[in-house]
C-alpha cells in the first residue's frame, strides 16, 4: 500500500514538472511569404534574441497562409507573426491581439509602414492600369494584404473590378509571382512593397527587367502602387500569460537596429501597436465586391 502511495505522488510530480516545462517555451507562428527556408533564416534569430531575452524557449513555426488560422483555431501557436489582415480579421474571431508594430528598414530608415507594388516585364506593352482588363494577373494569395488586396482595392477607386475583369491566380509565395511576371507566365503580379529590392539584393533578378505600374512618389523608399498601411503586427493568442507576454513585449521594443536579429529579419526594430483601422476599412472595401453573388 505504501509503495503505491509513492507511486501515485511521483507520477503527480511527473505531471506537475511536465506542466511546468510546458510554460518555459512557447511557440511562434510566422507567415513564410517567401518560403519556409527564407522564413527560418529570416525570423530564427528573432526567435533565439527573445529566448535569450524572456529566459523562455521560443520555438519558430513557419506557416502557409493557408495555416495560419487553423493554427489559431487550435492553438497550434501561442504568437503570431503575418500581415496585418490576418490580425484585423483573428483579433475578430478568436481575440488575439497585438504586443507590437513591426519597423522595416531601407537605407537606414525605419519604416512603420508598406504597401503593395503592381507591375509587369518591362518590355511589356500595358503601361497602365486599365490596360490589365482581360490579362492573367497574380496575386500571391486572395488572403495575402501586400500582395493582394492592397491592390484590389486600388483598381476598383480606378474603376477596374479584379474579380470580374481580369483573370486572377495564385502564386503562393512573392517570389513565385515576381519570376512568373519575369518568365511571361502572367501578364501582371502585384507583391508587397520591398520584394523587388529584397530580390535584387538576393541576385535573384534585376529591377530593370520589370515596370512598376501607377507608381507613387510619396518619398517612400521602396517601389510602391498603392497608398501605405501599417506593418505588421507581432500579436498574441488570448490564452497566453500576461507575464510573458510583458516580458516579450519589453524584449521586442528593446530590440535594436543593429543587433544580428533585427539586421538577419533586415527590420529596424520595433514599436507600440499602431492602430490598425485603414486596414479593416480596406478589407471592407474590397469584400463588399468579392463577396458579391
Amino acid at each position: 500500500m505504501r509503495r503505491f502511495i509513492w507511486v501515485l505522488i511521483f507520477l503527480f510530480l511527473g505531471v506537475g514538472v511536465a506542466g511546468a516545462a510546458t510554460v518555459s517555451r512557447v511557440r511562434l507562428g510566422v507567415l513564410a511569404k517567401r518560403g519556409t527556408a527564407i522564413a527560418k533564416k529570416k525570423w530564427g534569430p528573432l526567435a533565439q534574441y527573445l529566448s535569450e531575452k524572456t529566459g523562455i524557449r521560443v520555438i519558430l513555426i513557419p506557416l502557409s497562409f493557408d495555416g495560419i488560422e487553423p493554427a489559431v483555431k487550435n492553438r497550434k501557436i501561442d504568437y503570431l507573426l503575418a500581415n496585418p489582415a490576418f490580425y484585423v480579421r483573428l483579433r475578430q474571431k478568436y481575440g488575439i491581439y497585438a504586443l507590437a508594430t513591426m519597423l522595416n528598414r531601407r537605407q537606414g530608415k525605419a519604416l512603420d509602414r508598406f504597401g503593395g507594388v503592381i507591375f509587369v516585364r518591362a518590355d511589356s506593352p500595358i503601361r497602365d492600369l486599365s490596360q490589365l482588363r482581360g490579362k492573367k494577373f497574380m496575386v500571391v494569395k486572395f488572403s495575402s494584404f501586400g500582395g493582394a488586396y492592397m491592390a484590389f482595392r486600388l483598381l476598383l477607386e480606378q474603376g477596374i473590378n479584379p474579380f470580374r475583369e481580369l483573370h486572377l491566380v495564385e502564386g503562393y509565395t512573392h517570389d513565385n509571382v515576381v519570376f512568373s511576371v519575369l518568365k511571361g507566365r502572367v501578364d501582371a503580379g502585384t507583391v508587397r512593397s520591398d520584394t523587388l529590392e529584397r530580390m535584387e539584393a538576393e541576385g535573384k533578378i534585376k529591377m530593370a527587367d520589370f515596370r512598376v505600374l501607377h507608381p507613387v512618389n510619396d518619398g517612400f523608399p521602396f517601389v510602391h502602387s498603392t497608398r501605405l498601411y501599417p506593418e505588421w503586427p507581432f500579436a498574441a493568442l488570448p490564452h497566453t500569460s500576461k507575464e510573458i507576454n510583458l516580458r516579450i513585449k519589453k524584449a521586442l521594443l528593446g530590440l535594436k537596429m543593429d543587433h544580428p536579429a533585427a539586421r538577419a529579419a533586415r527590420i529596424a526594430g520595433w514599436v507600440e501597436p499602431l492602430d490598425y483601422t485603414p486596414v479593416a476599412e480596406c478589407l471592407r472595401v474590397v469584400d463588399r465586391v468579392r463577396l458579391q453573388p
